[in-house]
């Protein structure tokens, strides 16, 4: 183990920047990049109806942490088997699920200021999935063989889908705080650099981003962090990002957005059935449960 952000991350995680640009990029006409799903199937069902209305070729990417509340076995096998119709990298929700029921550790490698309270409920959150998942030794052997990043070409634009940073699949270092610290720009621009790529599409802090950096050679790059596609922000909808050559045809969903060599970066509203999805997770997480503690006012308010 070694340190980043704080708390402890596995070495296994961190792969460098440079490793992204040695996998041959997908291209795509549109491409949604999905973090933070956390298991709500309302917010699936949302994403996916969205892309249906789309035309050309179009993906779908979830970029990790597409489990998390979906702790009972039907929960787990719905949300894995539709993801696994698109594509998926690993987050660390997903990348822990293998490891022994008596290891209790998510993964997220929280920073020192996260209080210690809410690591351990994550911790139990956890292991609750886990349990769950290896029950179902297929799926979890299907999902435990996906990658940590991806690499996407839309239009002349080369995107890099990650979980938590350009470096490591549970670094911080893509959330909004890390982003205004400018002792960290040499940093985020050599990655763009060592990745070969104009954008960075990432999640796992739960707080979204959408941050321009100035690059050496005059350019800019874009990091766009959707924080959680399945779960409720301050703005009441979850976020995911949408890249594309044209805009999307519903402005009102569209959150923030920029145009780099012609190609559109949106990030965009996931609008479900919030009562529903709050309806579905007190089934699971009643009031006194680790997940209702650390996120129900999240879930129900937005905040």
């Amino acid at each position: 183990m070694t340190e980043m952000a704080g708390r402890s991350c596995p070495i296994r995680y961190q792969y460098g920047a440079a490793k992204i640009a040695q996998v041959p990029a997908t291209q795509c006409d549109v491409l949604y990049v999905v973090g933070g799903l956390y298991g709500n199937a309302f917010a699936l069902n949302a994403v996916e109806q969205l892309a249906s209305k789309e035309s050309g070729n179009v993906r779908i990417c979830f970029n990790g942490d597409f489990n998390w509340f979906n702790k009972s076995l039907e929960d787990f096998v719905h949300i894995n088997q539709r993801v696994l119709n698109h594509d998926c990298i690993l987050g660390n929700v997903e990348a822990e699920l293998g490891e022994p029921l008596d290891v209790a550790d998510c993964g997220c490698a929280y920073p020192e200021n996260v209080d210690q309270g809410v690591v351990d409920r994550s911790n139990f959150i956890h292991t609750e999935l886990k349990r769950c998942a290896q029950q179902q030794p297929e799926l979890l052997d299907m999902l435990l063989q996906k990658p940590f990043f991806a690499r996407y070409s839309v239009g002349e634009l080369n995107v890099a889908v990650v979980h938590g940073d350009g470096d490591s699949l549970a670094g911080w270092r893509f959330d909004p705080a890390h982003l205004k610290q400018t002792d960290e720009a040499p940093w985020r621009a050599a990655l763009f650099e060592k990745a070969q790529v104009n954008v960075f599409a990432s999640s796992h802090t739960c707080s979204a981003a959408f941050h321009h950096e100035p690059l050496p050679n005059g350019q800019t790059g874009l990091i766009s962090n959707n924080g959680a596609a399945g779960m409720p922000s301050a703005q009441m909808d979850g976020l995911f990002t949408r890249i594309s050559m044209t805009s999307l045809n519903n402005p009102a969903l569209v959150f923030q957005s920029t145009q780099f060599n012609g190609v559109w970066i949106e990030q965009v509203r996931v609008q479900f059935d919030q009562a529903a999805w709050q309806q579905h997770f007190l089934g699971q997480w009643p009031e006194g449960t680790a997940a209702h503690t650390s996120y129900f006012t999240r879930i129900s308010e937005g905040v």
